[in-house]
């Protein structure tokens, strides 16, 4: 069941009102059951997967609370530490099964043709279950909270189950964590219906939609066209088929998350911001501060920090950092393209801090302005180039596509595409080609607002006079039902995130 779809828009409202409606102790019952429905709508038997991962990791939890209590001496810990050890191993091993076993085998038989063996192994017909990398990094953040301390094992079995099902964020997140989440069911039943806050998050799931159904689907057109048949078209095409497709996946994931945002607020539940304006981000560094941040801080948090981080010297810090964006590549997709993007960008990171020392001494030998826009734009340009050549690695189909997109934008520059109308075979007539940029000039200045006042759209909204309220959310609907991307011979496509 898909937020943009006719399904989700007859089961949140029958949701809400439910929620609403029924005693306040049963609120986590019901959208428990209304969880687990919505996850059953893409696959009932992958119901059994999720429900195995949270009675084990419950469980898991309930032990070792209880070792951590009762045990204080060194074989107490050995044991505390063996639990964890076990719960992590399962959970992993579940995730590993259906979405790298097929990879490792490959890698086995590529590894026996360099030794001159011709080795040929049967893969197996998996279908990776929507969300599995989302919810098992949810449900393993609580293992390992619950390991150090953080907070208390959750005794409520189908509180719990919540916690690891809620459906806003079930497929595709924000990952949240124990301490926010967890803590919000606990207490559901005095939630109190609030108007303005059903009301922002309303608005706040019509700006996703907005994001989704009028630019990220609508660039989907272009970029799929550049990247499927990138060799028809010469560098500039090139160039504007990755800048798309950076736009596309920003609007695609920010999409999810906005949705999933304000559904939750419409329940009273705060889910975490996941999408802070990257693409205004002076460094990668930033631009990781402000990039799904709910995943970013969990590697963040649960391995990053614990390798290390940056408390054993330089060189310790950057094979950290190299490690954790390796791995957290290789969460996004089975394939070396994505383990190649995770690298790139770990990469910027340990060559941008063991240049800083370097680049201090050069802006002050210089007398450069940093605080002025042009400094500022500068860094921006050069972050969005760096960010948008590690997404050619993370779109394209295999390295070697990747390898021969780059060397097609270097070698085949056409300028003349910009006057004499080569932009509009790139998949977009001219009149879907200027509804796109239009909506990319609101995205912008929706940006814009964020970046500088730190305010989202609906509560920006919100706060105007009524006449401006209904003025903004009219013309959002009415651009999405004129202008969104759907109809009879459309098909309609799920959340990019979905397969990771």
């Amino acid at each position: 069941m898909l937020f943009n779809s006719l399904e989700f828009l007859l089961f949140f409202p029958i949701v809400v009102l439910g929620y609403y409606i029924i005693p306040k102790k049963a609120r986590y019952i019901w959208l428990l059951i209304g969880s687990y429905y919505f996850y059953m709508c893409w696959n009932a038997v992958y119901a059994l997967l999720i429900l195995s991962s949270t009675i084990f990791t419950y469980l898991g939890g309930l032990v070792i609370g209880k070792t951590a209590v009762k045990e204080g001496n060194i074989a107490g810990r050995k044991k505390h530490k063996l639990i964890l050890v076990i719960v992590l191993l399962v959970n992993l091993g579940i995730l590993g099964y259906f979405k790298y076993s097929n990879f490792l085998l490959e890698i086995v038989e590529s590894v026996a043709g360099l030794f001159g063996s011709t080795l040929t192994i049967r893969k197996a017909d998996i279908l990776l279950p929507v969300g599995i990398s989302f919810y098992t990094f949810q449900a393993l953040s609580y293992s390992i909270d619950v390991y150090r301390g953080d907070i208390r094992p959750e005794k409520n079995f189908f509180k719990y189950a919540l916690f690891v099902s809620f459906f806003p964020q079930l497929v595709a997140g924000p990952i949240e964590r124990s301490k926010n989440l967890l803590s919000q069911i606990q207490q559901s039943e005095t939630i109190r219906f609030d108007s303005h806050r059903v009301w922002n998050g309303l608005v706040t799931m019509v700006w996703g939609l907005f994001l989704k159904m009028v630019i990220a689907d609508r660039l989907a057109i272009l970029v799929d066209n550049i990247f499927d048949k990138y060799y028809f078209f010469g560098g500039v095409e090139l160039i504007i088929g990755a800048v798309a497709f950076a736009l596309q996946i920003y609007c695609d994931f920010a999409s999810y998350s906005t949705m999933a945002i304000g559904a939750a607020k419409v329940l009273g539940f705060t889910l975490m911001e996941n999408f802070d304006a990257p693409y205004f981000a002076l460094s990668v560094k930033e631009f990781w501060r402000s990039w799904h941040i709910s995943l970013s801080t969990w590697f963040r948090d649960y391995l990053y920090i614990p390798l290390g981080g940056n408390r054993r010297g330089k060189a310790r810090k950057h094979l950290n950092l190299l490690v954790t964006f390796l791995i957290s590549g290789l969460w996004h997709g089975a394939g070396l393209t994505f383990i190649i993007w995770g690298g790139l960008h770990g990469l910027y990171q340990v060559i941008g801090d063991a240049l800083l020392p370097e680049r201090k001494k050069i802006v002050k030998k210089l007398h450069i302005n940093t605080d002025c826009f042009s400094h500022k734009f500068l860094k921006m340009f050069i972050t969005f180039v760096l960010v948008d050549f590690a997404w050619i690695f993370f779109r394209a189909d295999n390295v070697l596509v990747a390898f021969d997109y780059i060397r097609r934008i270097f070698t085949g520059m056409n300028p003349w595409v910009l006057t004499n109308g080569g932009l509009l075979k790139m998949g977009l007539s001219g009149l879907e080609f200027n509804i796109l940029m239009v909506a990319l000039v609101i995205l912008f200045a929706v940006d814009l607002l964020k970046y500088r006042r730190k305010k989202n759209i609906a509560d920006f909204i919100l706060e105007q006079n009524v006449w401006f309220q209904y003025l903004c959310i009219i013309g959002l609907i009415m651009t999405i039902f004129v202008f969104g991307v759907y109809g009879a011979t459309y098909d309609a496509k799920a959340f990019i995130y979905f397969q990771f």
